[in-house]
């Protein structure tokens, strides 16, 4: 009869390790616990600079919760954290999703000001230092696609606490593709190319008029004019030039 009682005994007491245990992983299972952990950590990444870690859990939050309270942050959050990660298109493409998906939400101006930042042309790196790149020499496709998005900000967002930056971030790109067309321009004179010199000039004055290349566009256009045996025109564009200077 002892024997028997102590063999229930035992049972129940491996019956309750069994229950404690489902329980534990029952806990594990929660998909609202384990997505505020994804989003701790990625937090806690984030302070410390490792953005590496930081995407990853953020990334494994957005795939495996996308319905849980932090999915839209953690979308936020993987903008920012690509971009200081230099994964460009990757801040783009995840920008992209967020506006896609949450068009009403009161964080899409953050999402189109982070886009725009992710197009933003860098300063020059250690290989154009070294080998002395003119950056005024570079395409200017993703220039105008930052300028665009930043356009779209103000329009779209004209309260935003990121459109003043916004506005002197695309004053720097006027001028950085306004500087480019005029390397175009001298590059066309240099090889005595003097319509295709002067039609880029014409192009500064004609979009970029507020910016500091309008002087070297009206030089070119007058020099060009001269080369082509065209002086009251080369005339004009000195008279224009007098007075802008």
């Amino acid at each position: 009869m002892i024997q028997r009682i102590a063999s229930l005994l035992l049972v129940l007491a491996l019956a309750a390790s069994v229950g404690c245990a489902s329980s534990r992983d029952g806990d594990e299972m929660d998909p609202d616990t384990n997505a505020k952990r994804l989003f701790s950590d990625a937090e806690r990444a984030m302070r410390t600079g490792n953005y590496t870690g930081a995407i990853g859990a953020l990334e494994n939050l957005t795939a495996i919760y996308p319905f849980s309270e932090e999915a839209r942050q953690a979308q936020l959050n993987l903008v920012y954290a690509y971009w200081q990660n230099d994964q460009m298109e990757a801040a783009i493409t995840a920008a992209d999703r967020f506006i896609l998906e949450n068009p009403t939400h009161p964080r899409v101006d953050y999402a189109l000001y982070m886009k725009g930042v992710a197009r933003f042309p860098g300063d020059a790196g250690p290989l154009e230092r070294l080998f002395r790149v003119d950056m005024d020499k570079r395409p200017t496709g993703e220039m105008q696609n930052a300028f665009n998005v930043f356009a779209q900000l103000i329009q779209q967002h004209p309260d935003s606490e990121y459109v003043a930056d916004a506005r002197q971030r695309m004053i720097y790109l006027r001028n950085r593709m306004a500087a480019h067309e005029i390397s175009v321009a001298e590059f066309y004179m240099a090889r005595s190319a003097y319509v295709a010199a002067i039609n880029r000039a014409r192009h500064v004055l004609q979009s970029f008029q507020e910016t500091p290349s309008v002087i070297p566009a009206l030089e070119i256009m007058a020099e060009g004019y001269d080369a082509l045996g065209l002086p009251d025109l080369a005339a004009d564009a000195r008279q224009i030039l007098a007075a802008n200077r």
